[in-house]
Parts: C-alpha cells; sequence; structure tokens
C-alpha cells in the first residue's frame, strides 16, 4: 500500500506542478561546457582529462555504434545489448551511484569517478564547496601572541603582512601621490620598501579595520573587528581580554585575517564587528570580554589587605589627606601596597589601602568607591553594571581597557607574586590521617567477611570513607597555608586557572579515581603529585585520564554536525516584523521542574497579561517589558506565575516578531527587526556543545539502565529519537491496577478509565528493571508518566498536545546544559523547537493540491485552505508534527537550502517534478546564488513586504509553491 502511495505522490506531483512526464526521458543530452571539464597536459606529454569526458565519450561511442547496428539491421539480441549499454551510460553520467552494482567496475582497483551528481554532493560538492563558503582575496594567515598594550579594539599585524594586505589601496596612494605613473611602476615603487610607503600604510590602516578569525568557527564572537597597529615581528597580537570568546591560547593558535574592501562593508565592519561592540555573549547575555585570569589576579592581589598588619589597631594606622598623597608617599616608599591606612575619601575617613586607591583611580566616577576585594566574579558585576549605567560601548572597552593594565602591573610589577612547588605545602598529619582511615576500612571488611554487610554496601561505606578522609584532609591542607602564600593568593583571586583541586592532588592525596566507564575505582590514591604516585597508583588513574581525552577527540566532530543541522533547519528564523498580536503565550510558574530559575526566564520577555500583586495594584501592564527592576518588583510580591510572549506562540508567517522574541541578549536591548534569530540561537546551543559529556553513567555501580546524557541526549531530543529507556503515559485518567510476572521480569500495568459514559481500557508491559512511578490502586490523571525513564516525544505530543510536547522538549534539553553548568537562555530552545513543529502532516487532502501524507509547512496548509475556501470546496485536514532537525531541515519550503544540505539528488528531483519556486527567504538561499543576506531592516522593509503582497493575497498560490516528499 505505501508503495502505491508512493506512486500515487508521484504522478499528483507532476500533474500539480504541470509537468509533463514526457520530460522525464532525455532524448537530448546537454554537454556541459569545457570549462567545467578541463583537459590539462601534464608534463611528460600526457593529457588528464575530467571523469565527465569519459562518461561523455562513453555515450557517444555507444550512441554512434547502435546507430552503425540500426542502419545494417543487426539482429534484435544485439540492438538490444547495445541499447541496455547506452542506458547504463547515460545513467552513470548523470549519476553513478545510483546505476552502480551492474557493468561498471573493471577490477577492483578501478578509481570512483565523479558522475554530474557527484559534483553537487556532500562536503567536497558544488554547493558546500564552493557556493555556501568561497575563497577570499587579501587574507593573511600567522601565529599569535599576547599584545597586554593595545587598546580593546586594536591588533597588531606584520608590517610584511599590511603591506600584501592593503596592496591595491598603497598602489592608488602610489599614484595619487604622483609617486609612480601607472599601475606597474607603482608595483616596482612598492617593492623597492621605501621608508614612504610604510607612511602611506600607516594613514592608511589608521581607519580601515580588518577582521580577525580563528577556526573553529563556533558562534558570532569567533570573527571580530580591529584596527591594525603595525608591528616589526612575525606574529599577530591579539587583545588578552578577547581570548575568551576566540577561545584562544598563546600556545600556538594561528588566526586569519581579512580586510574588508568595500565602503559598506568597512561602514559594517565599524558599526557591528569591533570588539568593544560585542562585549556580551549572546547565549546568555553575560559579559566575555573581561579581564581574567593574570589580570584579574593582579586586582585581587592589590585590593587585599597584607597579612602582616591583621593585628593592627585603626588608630595606629598612616593617615591619608587624599587619594594623590597616597600614591605619592607609596611612590616614595612611605606606605607599603597593601598596606591598610586610614584615608579620606570623597568626604569620608574609610580604612583602605594604596591598592584599592590605586583601583579605583581606573574605573570612572559613577563607579567608585569599590572598598572590598574584588575577585574575579567581582569584576564581573562590575562590569555588568557599567553595561547597565553607560549606554556606551566605548567606554566600556576603556573601562576593560584601565582594568588590564591596572591588573598586569598589579600582578607583576608590583606584587610580583610567583610560586613554587613548595608553596605547595603536605601537612605532617597527612600519615595519620591516612592510618586511621585505614584502620576503619579494616573493620568494614571484617563485617563484610561475617556477612552483616552486602558487597553493594561494602562498596558505598568504602567510597564514602575515603572521599570524607580526602576532603578533610585537603581543607587541612588548605588552612595550613599561610595568607600571604602565592598559591593561596592565586587560587583566592578566582581568575587564575588553579583551583583548590588542583591543590588537593599537588598537596593532600589525589583520592578515588574513576575507570572509563565513570564507576568508582575502589582502590584510593593516597599519595599526591609531589610525593608521585606509586605505579599501581599511576595506572589505575590513567585509564581514566585517557578516556576524558578520547571523548574531547570524539566529541568535538559531534558537536560540529549538531551545530551545522541546527542551523540549516532554522537559518529562515528572522525577526521580521513589530508585533505579530499573538494573544497566547508561555506560562511560566516557580512551581514546574525548573522552578528555580523563574526570574531568569521571565526576565527580558513581554507580559501578556496585566502582572497584579495581593492588593490587586498592577506592577506591570500587558505587553510590557519584564525588565531587571520588574524582575524584582515581581519577586518581592511573590509572584510564582506569569504568562509571556514566546517565540514558540509567535503568529508570524515567517520568521518571529519583535515582541514575542524579546530582548536580544548580546546588546540587553529590544531585538532590533532583521536580527537572524534563528542562527544565533543555533550557535548559542551548539557552542557549548563540546563541553557537554559524551558519557553514559552508571549508578552506584550497579548497571540499571544506561540513562543516556550529555551530547548523545541533545541529539536524541532534536532528532525526536524514541529513547532507550520509554516511560509510557497514561493515555486517560482512570484506576491503575499492576501485577508481577517473575518469569518474564515484568509488570503488567492496566489504567481501567474512571469516566461513567465509556469504559476504556489500557495496558502496558514494563520491564522490572524500570522503579514504577505509581502504586497498584491508585488514580491517575491523563498525561502521566507511569515509570522511570525517558517520555517519548511523539506520544506527549498526540496525548498531551503540541504545546505540552514542546515545552517537554525545551525543559529536557536545558537539564542538560544546566547539569553541566552551562547557561543559554530558554528562548534560544524556543527557536529551534518551534522550527521543528511547524509542519503539518495531511490526512485527507481534500480539494486542496496537497497530497496525502505529504508534509508541509502549516503556512502553506493555511494558504491552501483559506483559498479553497473562498472558492467554496473542501479544505484538508492534517495534523501538526514535530519533526527531528534533520527531516524538518530537508523539508523545509525553499529547495536551495535544503539540496545543499543533505540529500542532494534526491532533493533536486522531487523539486524538479513539482516545478518548484524558491522565494529566497532564508539566509542559505542568498548566500548560495551570491546576494546580501536579508538581515537589515531596509531590506526587509523593501524586499519582504514586496514579497507579501506579491504571492500572499492575489495569487491563487500560496506564497510558497512547493514541498517535499520522502
Amino acid at each position: 500500500r505505501n508503495k502505491l502511495m508512493k506512486k500515487v505522490r508521484i504522478i499528483e506531483s507532476f500533474i500539480k506542478g504541470n509537468t509533463q512526464p514526457l520530460w522525464m526521458v532525455l532524448t537530448v543530452l546537454p554537454v556541459i561546457p569545457p570549462d567545467l571539464r578541463p583537459v590539462v597536459q601534464l608534463p611528460g606529454g600526457k593529457f588528464a582529462t575530467s571523469d565527465l569526458n569519459d562518461f561523455y565519450r562513453r555515450v557517444i561511442n555507444r550512441n554512434n555504434r547502435l546507430k552503425q547496428l540500426i542502419d545494417l539491421g543487426a539482429p534484435e539480441i544485439i540492438l538490444r545489448n547495445e541499447k541496455r549499454m547506452l542506458q547504463e551510460a547515460v545513467d552513470s553520467l548523470l549519476d553513478l551511484q545510483k546505476s552502480r552494482g551492474r557493468s561498471r567496475s573493471q577490477g577492483a582497483a578501478s578509481k570512483v569517478q565523479k558522475s554530474l551528481s557527484d559534483i553537487l554532493r556532500g562536503k567536497q560538492g558544488r554547493f558546500r564547496q564552493n557556493l555556501l563558503g568561497k575563497r577570499v582575496d587579501y587574507s593573511g594567515r600567522s601565529t599569535i601572541s599576547v599584545g597586554p598594550e593595545l587598546k580593546i579594539n586594536q591588533c597588531g599585524i606584520p608590517k610584511e603582512m599590511a603591506l600584501e594586505l592593503f596592496k591595491p589601496h598603497l598602489l592608488h596612494e602610489i599614484i595619487i601621490r604622483g609617486l609612480a605613473p601607472n599601475i606597474k611602476s607603482a608595483k616596482n615603487f612598492l617593492e623597492l620598501r621605501e621608508p614612504v610607503i610604510y607612511d602611506m600604510l600607516e594613514e592608511i590602516t589608521k581607519n580601515h579595520p580588518v577582521l580577525l578569525n580563528r577556526a573553529p568557527t563556533l558562534h558570532k564572537l569567533s570573527i571580530l573587528g580591529f584596527y591594525p597597529v603595525l608591528t616589526d615581528s612575525h606574529v599577530i597580537k591579539l587583545h588578552p581580554a578577547v581570548c575568551a570568546g576566540y577561545n584562544a591560547d598563546f600556545d600556538g593558535d594561528a588566526m586569519g585575517v581579512f580586510v574588508p574592501l568595500s565602503t559598506q562593508a568597512i561602514e559594517e565592519v565599524k558599526t557591528r564587528m569591533m570588539a568593544h561592540q560585542n562585549l556580551l555573549k549572546p547565549s546568555d547575555g553575560t559579559p566575555i570580554v573581561l579581564p581574567n585570569k593574570e589580570m584579574a589576579l593582579g586586582i585581587y592581589y592589590l585590593t587585599t589587605f597584607d597579612n602582616a598588619y591583621k593585628d593592627a589597631k585603626d588608630e595606629t594606622l598612616p593617615t591619608l589627606s587624599s587619594e594623590d598623597e597616597g600614591v605619592n608617599r607609596y611612590e616614595m616608599g612611605q606606605v607599603k601596597l597593601r598596606q591598610p591606612v586610614m584615608a579620606l575619601v570623597e568626604g569620608r575617613v574609610i580604612k583602605t589601602s594604596v591598592g584599592r586607591i590605586v583601583v579605583n583611580k581606573s574605573l570612572p566616577q559613577e563607579l567608585r568607591f569599590v572598598n572590598t576585594e574584588l575577585k574575579a566574579s567581582d569584576i564581573k558585576e562590575l562590569v555588568v553594571k557599567a553595561t547597565k549605567i553607560f549606554n556606551d560601548n566605548v567606554k566600556i572597552g576603556e573601562l576593560i581597557d584601565d582594568l588590564k593594565e591596572i591588573g598586569f602591573w598589579g600582578s607583576t610589577v608590583a606584587g610580583g607574586l610567583s610560586s613554587s612547588i613548595f608553596d605547595c605545602k603536605i601537612i605532617p598529619e597527612k600519615e595519620a590521617i591516612v592510618n586511621a582511615t585505614e584502620k576503619e576500612i579494616e573493620k568494614i571488611q571484617k563485617n563484610f567477611d561475617q556477612g552483616f554487610l552486602t558487597i553493594d554496601e561494602k562498596h558505598r561505606y568504602t567510597n564514602k570513607l575515603w572521599l570524607e578522609t580526602t576532603e578533610n584532609l585537603a581543607d587541612q591542607t588548605w588552612n595550613a597555608l599561610d595568607e600571604e602564600n602565592p598559591v593561596k593568593i592565586i587560587i583566592k583571586s578566582g581568575g587564575a586557572r588553579a583551583s583548590k583541586e588542583q591543590l588537593k592532588q599537588l598537596s593532600a592525596m589525589k583520592g578515588l579515581v574513576v575507570d572509563p566507564l565513570g564507576k568508582i575505582i575502589e582502590v584510593p590514591t593516597k599519595s599526591n603529585y609531589r610525593e608521585g604516585l606509586s605505579i599501581f597508583e599511576y595506572v589505575i588513574s590513567a585509564r581514566g585520564a585517557r578516556k576524558g581525552l578520547t571523548d574531547s577527540a570524539l566529541k568535538t566532530a559531534d558537536a560540529g554536525y549538531l551545530t551545522r543541522r541546527l542551523v540549516d533547519v532554522s537559518h529562515d528564523m528572522i525577526i521580521r516584523e513589530e508585533d505579530c498580536n499573538a494573544t497566547e503565550g508561555l506560562t511560566i510558574t516557580t512551581k514546574d521542574e525548573r522552578g528555580d530559575k523563574f526570574e531568569q526566564r521571565i526576565r527580558g520577555r513581554f507580559s501578556i497579561h496585566d502582572i497584579v500583586d495581593e492588593n490587586k495594584k498592577v506592577i506591570l501592564k500587558a505587553g510590557e517589558l519584564i525588565d531587571e527592576e520588574a524582575g524584582i518588583a515581581i519577586k518581592k510580591a511573590k509572584i510564582n506565575k506569569v504568562t509571556v510572549r514566546s517565540a514558540l506562540y509567535c503568529q508570524s508567517k515567517f520568521g518571529a516578531c519583535q515582541k514575542c522574541y524579546g530582548v536580544d541578549l548580546s546588546t540587553g536591548k529590544l531585538v532590533e527587526i532583521g536580527v537572524p534569530v534563528g542562527v544565533i540561537a543555533a550557535q548559542s546551543i551548539g557552542e557549548p556543545g563540546t563541553q557537554l559529556t559524551m558519557r553514559v553513567r552508571h549508578f552506584g555501580g550497579i548497571v540499571i539502565s544506561d540513562v543516556t546524557q550529555g551530547l548523545p541526549r541533545v541529539e536524541e531530543l532534536f532528532e525526536t529519537r524514541t529513547p532507550k529507556v520509554v516511560s509510557p503515559i497514561a493515555e486517560m485518567t482512570g484506576k491503575v491496577s499492576v501485577q508481577e510476572d517473575l518469569k518474564g521480569e515484568i509488570y503488567t500495568l492496566k489504567i481501567i478509565s474512571t469516566d461513567e459514559k465509556e469504559q476504556k481500557e489500557q495496558e502496558f508491559t514494563i520491564p522490572m528493571n524500570q522503579s514504577l512511578k505509581v502504586k497498584d490502586g491508585d488514580l491517575v490523571a491523563k498525561g502521566v508518566a507511569l515509570s522511570e525513564g525517558y517520555l517519548n516525544v511523539h506520544d506527549v505530543l498526540t496525548i498531551k498536545g503540541l504545546r505540552a510536547a514542546q515545552q517537554y522538549l525545551v525543559n529536557e534539553v536545558q537539564k542538560v546544559y544546566e547539569s553541566q553548568g552551562i547557561p543559554i537562555h530558554d528562548k534560544h530552545f524556543e527557536v529551534i523547537v518551534r522550527k521543528m513543529s511547524d509542519k503539518v502532516t495531511i490526512e485527507d487532502e481534500g480539494d486542496t493540491s496537497l497530497i496525502k501524507d505529504e508534509v508541509v509547512s502549516k503556512i502553506r496548509f493555511e494558504e491552501e485552505n483559506k483559498k479553497v475556501i473562498t472558492q467554496g470546496g473542501k479544505p484538508a485536514t492534517g495534523k501538526v508534527s514535530i519533526l527531528g532537525i534533520t527531516k524538518a531541515a530537508i523539508y523545509t519550503d525553499s529547495w536551495l537550502s535544503s539540496a545543499s544540505f543533505e540529500q542532494t539528488t534526491s532533493v533536486l528531483s522531487a523539486a524538479a517534478i513539482k516545478n518548484q519556486v524558491d522565494h529566497l527567504l532564508g539566509l542559505k538561499e542568498n548566500v548560495i546564488i551570491g546576494r546580501l543576506i536579508p538581515v537589515t531592516k531596509e531590506f526587509i522593509d523593501t524586499y519582504y513586504s514586496k514579497f507579501l503582497s506579491k504571492y500572499a493575497h492575489n495569487q491563487p498560490a500560496p506564497e510558497k509553491t512547493e514541498t517535499k516528499t520522502d
């Protein structure tokens, strides 16, 4: 039946696309231009030729031979053979992979040839290699090194490289200055490397930004604009604070430099891409350009008091009449940098130190006077505060630069902090502590031998004991360190890479280690790295460590592929209008499973109803933005349920509207029209993908059921696959009866409906190793999960409806990221889930041009029905389905986009049969045909509104006249 349905579908698409089946048979074979199938002469007189020429030659030879045979009146059997060979020749020219299996393999070693279809396919094919990304002229690449002297919007470029990058500009300048009559002599003049050329170069680069990119380019912060500063070295110099966004370090990373050429391009780099304009992470809105590592260490060091003075009374401290006096007396050597002093600051006498005065001098007036220790997290808070006070990115850039200067000075020149292995002290009590624990372990072993404990309990007790011992020893070691110990200062600053965990391994004990499956190995590592591990300890800890390295190598590719699929499904989600006037929205409460995140989840969105406190006083009117003040007010009023606008409920035909999306996290303001929120969402979800675990965890050493976690779980959800361990859902409200079948190791669960009118019942079988969530005789409501395990999204969809399924997807994916401590705002997941669930599967086509079992976009479905109803016909019916991201990307309305994604040939042939039109609404389609992408307000106003008026109303055809079959 399915085969017949497929045939019917194809025939119907022929009819509805006005395509003649006759055209499917080639009588004339087009030959592509010779430039695309070149013949090259190799040294030694041989010729290398493109595979296509071979294919064409074979077709021509067989065709001519067939002609001659027909003229000679050869017997039928010879003709038939020749016809078959001709057909095969044509097939293999068009698509080798489909026609394989017969005739063609001459010997096992025959080189695989590329047919016409192969040229389009895959990563090396025409679409992905040449159309979606091209190589650029005027680019350079070199190793990066740190440039602490740079301002936030500068980067160091080697002079030699700059001469090459700005060559056209230089030649232009040489001719204008009359140093050379024409381009050829100007080139010769350039070769001489006269000093005047370097002066010109300085002038040109002064106002001409360049782009720096570090591969892998995972999000928009991997390409930023800088003004070049010419250097005499051969490395590119990078500002230390932007490293976090690039994920760059200076151990030999290389970066690429690109020069924007046209005036518009330069303007765009200056207004949108400079480093100081991209201070916030698009995924959660926290600052990413920050003074960190040594800079944070220096600031922390400067703002702490020296421990030597901890007993000094306030009366005995030196007094200062002003901030400047403090700095002067420090420079004269009368006061120490971290010595507590009583100083007159802003009209009050406070206890502070010269270090704190110095740090405050680098802050703008509005942020002074900070009289506390500044850890890395406090510096982040300062920058966040600054972004709220100043509406000016340049000012914040300056603040970051000033903090950078002072931080480097504090940690190097002033502090002179250095650490040695002997700063990690080993406490003398270590041996006694370890011995005491071993005695306890012996008791446990004895109890086990006498049968008082099961083996699981023994494992649990010993593990707990060793963990407590390790923590205890680590704490004692930490407390034994002097407050002025450089290692302690470095760890306490919070900015540096060091942590207490590492100190524990260096000078307390390494403790328990895990094996590659994540099970805890019972034998503890009693040594620390300073003493050195015994051979046995070394071998067992090496196992887990190797697993870690293998994992991160394998994970990178998976995370990259996930990002690519996410971008492909969501690249046409662009903010296209101000308000879609949606009346429904997402209800967020403090009671649901992610209730603790309530405040973050409502902030930056628009409320649907008035938000009222207990005394009926309106805190926020309907349709207003929940900003920080409103968030605080809502928390004060103890309101625990808010309904907000959300991308899931947006009524815009294509893309989303400003009100439903809310605040753009990378600017902190309302999202502008034209922002490609789909791509931003995909990047925000994909970029931290490499940090998610690949592990399949086992709980408590015994294998219950493998719980999928980390990256595989995210993929499972986005692809809407059925999870390994599924929990059934009650399809009706009713009473539960549970029977255990001990032989088969399963529970049989029955639900008998409590509804008087109709008696229904449902039966489930659940394996014993899944624990049940209901007991015999319980009453359950419709849509309740009956056992442990994950729910199947499609079940949630059919039983509880679309909104519940969307909510479930967003919450489950968020759980994975939150468990790893990765903050991503809900709205990014909502954008992706919205794109996964905007397709309809046709159940009955009615009088429309749709086909049964076809998957079409909701918009097209509604348009078709509107059209039929106005003509008085019968509308189609269909059910909303949630598709996995790969499926959703292939079923988009744009054939260019899906052909360049996967399954190129089948997509193209289906599109050809249906006579599809691509309206170029997404980003990929426009990139492929070489137009500017539609992401500015002007573009959307002119092009998109023209598109709507042209296609949506006066034509009988819907605006996107195409879909795809399987």
